[in-house]
């Protein structure tokens, strides 16, 4: 079991952020990751609100750039490790992995971020993979010259809708209000689209297919009507849901499952910290997501200089 000074959980921009941070204080830092770092970020076609990059940047090139700044300074990564628990021996904190692996730190940085919601709707999870989809940037190429439908009204739906028609026919954005929720700009460029079409006040109750998706079954929310649609694939960009599970139990989370923090971004257990989307906090941005993996690994040093400062 290797000893560090602090563990970080989570490679997307917080948690390298705080890589970052931690390690330029000359600090031991170990960072977990259950796949590669990037996080959400890393599936992003094109990020336009970033500082310091107003021709925009993909989402994987900017990650790319974050984790060699950590590894710069001395960031130990590990990856393809997925955290099972975490448990408390004193003031140590126990990182374990579903492989058995562990780690001890006196500090942990909680920056697991969030995974797409599911639909829960008949068909869903027998053709993900297969005609259902999460990720438009990772699987949009395979539906060249075919129909397929964004399910969702943000952000995330209409900026993956605008992606797809570089390679799609048709794309039909399915959203279940009259109108999207998506920033402005976002909107005029999906409505002057002429490969974007809308259903309105509408949801998917059922995917269908035989070996690959061949069409889903779309309820109108106002009338009850339904109507099947024939297209190849669907992407779904319904919100998202807090990687927290192997959390519960062990610290205070919100009834959505976020983690709950004070200023200082530490949670209910001293030397335990939370930045990024995984954390109660407003607004779920990029440049939120830096500041807030600044300000945990700040408050992860604070805390080691007093651990340490009381056994001198």
């Amino acid at each position: 079991m290797e000893n560090y000074d602090i563990t970080i959980i989570g490679g997307g921009p917080a948690g390298l952020t705080s890589a970052i941070y931690a390690t330029r204080s000359l600090r031991k830092v170990a960072l977990v990751e259950k796949g590669v770092p990037g996080g959400q970020i890393a599936t992003t076609d094109l990020i336009e609100n970033y500082p310091g990059f107003p021709e925009g940047i993909s989402g994987p090139e900017l990650m790319q750039r974050f984790e060699e700044q950590a590894k710069k300074f001395g960031t130990d990564f590990l990856n393809l490790f997925n955290v099972s628990e975490i448990s408390l021996e004193d003031n140590m904190k126990i990182v374990r992995s579903t492989d058995g692996r562990s780690i001890i730190s006196k500090a942990v940085i909680i920056a697991t971020g969030q995974n797409p919601r599911k639909l829960g709707v008949p068909g869903e999870s027998e053709f993900t993979g297969r005609g259902v989809s999460y990720c438009a940037t990772c699987d949009g190429a395979f539906f060249k010259g075919k129909k397929v439908a964004v399910v969702g009204g943000g952000n995330s739906a209409i900026q993956e809708a605008l992606y797809l028609t570089r390679f799609a026919d048709s794309v039909t954005v399915i959203h279940r209000r009259d109108q999207l929720r998506a920033d402005r700009i976002l909107q005029e460029r999906a409505f002057k689209n002429e490969k974007i079409q809308f259903l309105w006040n509408s949801v998917v109750s059922e995917i269908r297919g035989d070996q690959l998706l061949r069409s889903i079954v779309v309820k109108n929310v106002q009338t009850g009507e339904q109507k099947e649609v024939e297209l190849h694939g669907v992407f779904i960009y319904i919100g998202y849901e807090p990687n927290t599970d192997f959390l519960k139990g062990f610290l205070e989370l919100d009834e959505n499952g976020y983690i709950i923090t004070d200023e200082k971004l530490q949670t209910s257990i001293p030397g335990v910290f939370a930045c990024g989307d995984v954390r109660k906090n407003a607004l779920k941005q990029v440049s939120v997501a830096v500041g807030e993996g600044a300000v945990a690994a700040m408050s992860a040093e604070q805390y080691l200089d007093e651990l340490e400062n009381k056994n001198i």
